[in-house]
């Protein structure tokens, strides 16, 4: 059995890591870690580089990460030679800065003490289990986004009333849909189509006074900025292909709500709503 050499040295009473035994509990922590880092929207070579410092910690020098937004995987070469892969598809991403940087601060910890490999998952599952903001207080984040942006691209009082109605409507509506793990795709065009046609119709009845205004302040909830400012960090940092892929995503996400827009707007015109 050949165990890790440096850990007799190791003045910190740290448990003795095992090569040939331990290979499959890491690989399924660290496979874990990178699964919950991707899905909360963390960059690619965020993941890469916290995975192959958690490889380096228990003894494992030869690691390989290959990150995407779409794929994780995490292949450890043993000093016979062979090789030791898990492959993770990931189908559901989000943005959740709270849990990357959770993760970041565990990944740290895990480096500096070595626990075991069951202490670490107990770590992850708490994290991974750790509810978010109440449904209120994000519905309340939409609201006050959407009447925000307004206000700051020059709309009235009025407007930002409207904008505010519109942002909580697309709360209604994106909540119980990813709720059911739906399409990024369809929930951000039937987001927007519902966002435009509740400006439509209070501007119609006479609250709002800029519809246009009133419809971007309330998307802004929706744009992707995480997304775009990943793509350009992960392009700097060299990982292309998850850039790219992450600047796919955003184009679609815009895409989506010039959909949703359009369909709502020409049901508008349709119907006599003259706008």
């Amino acid at each position: 059995m050949i165990c890790n050499p440096a850990a007799a040295h190791d003045p910190l009473p740290r448990e003795v890591f095992c090569l040939t035994a331990d290979y499959d509990a890491l690989l399924n922590t660290a496979a874990a870690m990178g699964v919950q880092m991707l899905e909360s929207g963390a960059e690619a070579y965020r993941v890469e580089d916290s995975l192959q410092r958690l490889c380096r910690a228990y003894g494992v020098e030869t690691s390989e990460i290959f990150a995407i937004p779409s794929l994780l995987i995490v292949s450890l070469c043993d000093p016979e030679g062979h090789s030791h892969t898990r492959v993770r598809r990931l189908y559901h991403r989000g943005t959740d800065l709270w849990r990357v940087d959770r993760l970041n601060s565990l990944c740290r910890w895990v480096c500096a003490g070595r626990p075991p490999f069951p202490e670490v998952d107990q770590q992850l599952l708490t994290i991974s289990r750790a509810q978010g903001y109440p449904p209120p207080f994000q519905a309340a984040g939409f609201a006050f986004t959407a009447a925000f942006f307004t206000l700051l691209f020059g709309g009235t009082a009025r407007d930002a009333f409207c904008a505010l109605v519109a942002g909580v409507s697309i709360f209604l509506v994106k909540h119980p849909m990813e709720g059911r793990r739906t399409n990024s795709f369809f929930v951000n065009t039937v987001c927007s189509m519902t966002a435009a046609l509740a400006a439509i119709a209070l501007v119609a009845s006479g609250l709002g006074e800029s519809l246009d205004l009133i419809i971007i302040g309330a998307f802004m909830g929706l744009v992707p900025g995480v997304a775009l400012t990943n793509f350009m960090r992960d392009v700097l940092a060299g990982d292309l292909f998850a850039g790219i892929t992450k600047l796919t995503e955003s184009l679609l996400t815009a895409t989506a709500l010039a959909l949703g827009a359009g369909i709502a707007l020409s049901l508008a015109r349709y119907l006599g709503g003259g706008v």
